[in-house]
């Protein structure tokens, strides 16, 4: 009688849920280093890392393709990209197809999905979403809603993005269990913070990366070709904002029309009252250009500084708003219930090689940030080495919430070795395909098998292969093909990746490997 009239005094949520609610934060090209959890040396993340502290972050997470619309269909459908059909940023998803927002609403949870979307149709199977149109902008972003009007909302896309999310859960009954999916634009370049972010991070000096002087004309056609160069292809004045009044006379540094157009576009975004400081900011980069006039090596070290400080001025704000989602759970009394994921769609170079962007299949693109929390079911402060890939999050969510996790995905469920009941996973191995090339970036297109050990990388239209040995070389500067007596591996290796292509039934490279 005693049980039965305790039963009866709990509120009706508690009640209602059998599973719990769950946010699934993702951010867009926030590399893991740039994460204090995972590298204290260049940022200070403490709500990011309260999610560490409280729960799991895991060092091997990796992702199957490292691009922004690619890594979305993947959450949505646990499936790799030439299952779910999205292979680069300029194809379309299929929103016929079910998705985790359909099966989680088939469980009986409210699912709402906010912020970047970036697919080239609308969301179906949530209950309610409102999402950026393409990359949105970093002030005063369009809105995309329910209703297909397009809005414009006020104050800066991280805010913003998060003040709609919490609206959204003061919303919804809390009798039954939520299902956010809570995705930011930041911190995808072109890189604008929110003043009070550029004003801590805009004379900080960051360490420069051991290989951001990397001499890349001994390395395959890959590298040769890129175009992810700091020093080559990101802009002043279009990409790092450097006063272009300071710019107009200098040979190779002059802005073009695309870059002024994109200045100045900028500028007129950003409040009227924090505009000034903005272009004082900038005009302090201009002098430099102005009175050094510096190339080559120097050049490039100015233009590190300044994107490091864009980049992670970025993600201040980022690692703010997470702690307001925090704050919001900790004061609503949801926060034992609710379990929370932060990740990235992948990671992102920040200077390695001489870098920026993704793409590559090397570790630094490949690999993204997750960190996961639920007090009581997943230990606190605890760190996982197994390899896991994306293609996990769909059935990890799924079965988290009690539900069926369907024979067409392809990744495996996460939640035994979030919570401790297994160590281990049988994994041994992921796969990667890159399919994009064209404008940009010129990446070429390529196979990958990433070990714990090995990694090798077969870049298929110009049938060049690469082989590392991640023990020893983590940085992947050291392509073991060079070298006849790495043979045996790589059979071993290519064998292996052979039988991955097939296990995932990827054809799209058809026949045997050369």
């Amino acid at each position: 009688m005693r049980i039965l009239l305790i039963l009866l005094w709990l509120p009706g949520s508690v009640l209602a849920q059998q599973h719990p609610n769950i946010i699934y934060i993702m951010s867009d090209d926030h590399d893991a280093d740039a994460i204090s959890a995972y590298n204290n040396s260049l940022i200070q993340t403490p709500h990011i890392d309260r999610l560490a502290k409280e729960g799991m972050k895991f060092n091997k997470a990796f992702v199957g393709n490292s691009i922004c619309a690619p890594a979305r269909a993947t959450l949505l459908t646990g499936q790799h990209s030439h299952k779910n059909g999205v292979r680069d940023n300029f194809t379309a998803f299929d929103s016929t197809r079910p998705t985790i927002g359909h099966l989680l609403s088939q469980n009986g949870y409210h699912t709402g999905i906010i912020g970047k979307w970036h697919l080239r149709t609308y969301p179906a199977g949530f209950d309610y979403w409102r999402i950026l149109p393409g990359m949105g902008q970093y002030f005063d972003t369009r809105m995309i809603t329910m209703g297909g009007d397009t809005i414009t909302e006020k104050g800066y896309a991280t805010d913003v993005i998060t003040d709609d999310a919490l609206h959204w859960l003061d919303s919804i009954d809390k009798e039954k269990p939520f299902a956010l999916f809570l995705h930011h634009k930041a911190p995808h370049r072109n890189f604008v913070p929110s003043l009070p972010y550029l004003e801590k991070y805009h004379q900080q000096t960051f360490p420069e990366p051991a290989s951001l002087f990397e001499d890349t004309s001994g390395h395959g056609s890959a590298w040769r070709i890129q175009t992810m160069s700091i020093l080559s292809v990101m802009r002043l004045c279009g990409d790092l904002k450097v006063d272009p009044e300071y710019l107009r006379d200098i040979p190779g540094l002059s802005p073009t029309p695309d870059d002024l157009a994109t200045y100045y576009a900028t500028l007129k975004r950003i409040p009227e009252a924090d505009r000034s400081r903005f272009k004082a900011i900038y005009a302090e980069r201009g002098k430099i250009i102005a009175t050094e006039k510096p190339t080559g090596i120097t050049l490039l070290k100015y233009k590190y500084q300044w994107y490091m400080q864009d980049y992670l001025a970025c993600i201040g704000a980022i690692d703010e708003n997470v702690g307001r989602v925090l704050d919001y759970l900790d004061s609503h009394n949801l926060t034992r219930n609710t379990l929370v994921i932060y990740t990235s769609d992948q990671g992102f170079y920040l200077g390695e090689n001489g870098w920026f962007d993704k793409r590559f299949a090397y570790d630094v693109s490949m690999q993204t940030p997750l960190l996961v929390r639920w007090p009581g079911h997943i230990p606190a402060n605890s760190e996982n080495n197994e390899l896991v890939q994306n293609i996990d999050f769909a059935p990890t969510v799924l079965d988290f919430a009690g539900g069926k996790i369907p024979t067409w995905m392809q990744g495996i469920s996460l939640e035994p070795l979030m919570t401790g009941k297994v160590k281990k996973l049988n994994r041994k191995y992921l796969y990667y395909h890159y399919y994009e090339f064209g404008n940009d970036h010129t990446v070429i297109p390529h196979l990958a098998l990433r070990g714990k050990k090995y990694k090798l990388i077969y870049f298929y239209t110009v049938d060049e292969w690469e082989l590392y040995n991640l023990n020893k070389d983590p940085e992947e500067l050291h392509n073991l093909m060079k070298e006849p007596h790495h043979n045996k591996i790589f059979r071993d290796q290519k064998k292996k990746l052979m039988g991955l292509r097939n296990r995932y039934d990827d054809h799209e490279v058809a026949g045997e490997l050369h």
